[in-house]
């Protein structure tokens, strides 16, 4: 049996706002925008590159959904990008305003630093060791 893990949902305020800054600040594509009738959308997004997972993102439409907006994973880093040059993208990143929790660090797995999203979502951005 052969099986990948297609998308992961996350839990978005907007989905043109949410569109905007994964396309225009993280330099994703945008794979799909499917209107699905009243508000509701079918939006995916990826890192620019062949194959990989997407992320759908999904407009809270409950209270209970906006409460958790940015905090999905209890404050935990919960999103992993991959990158084949992290200077370059951490300066990229920083230039479009990306928020750094810390400084970049040598760890056994590669070169790693903790940023934010737009929502406050933890994510690493990580150039894995050879």
């Amino acid at each position: 049996m052969t099986q990948t893990l297609a998308a992961i949902a996350l839990l978005v305020r907007d989905y043109d706002e949410a569109i905007a800054y994964y396309t225009g600040v993280l330099g994703f594509d945008l794979l799909e925008d499917t209107r699905l009738g009243s508000d509701k959308r079918w939006v995916r997004v990826a890192p620019a590159g062949p194959g990989g997972t997407s992320i759908l993102l999904a407009k809270a439409s409950t209270d209970a959904q906006r409460a958790r907006i940015g905090d999905q994973t209890g404050g935990r880093v919960g999103l992993f990008l991959h990158t084949d040059d992290f200077q370059r993208d951490h300066r990229v990143l920083t230039a479009r305003g990306v928020i750094f929790r810390e400084r970049p660090r040598a760890e056994p797995y590669g070169t790693v630093a903790v940023f934010e999203d737009l929502y406050g979502n933890a994510w690493d951005l990580i150039q894995p060791a050879a």
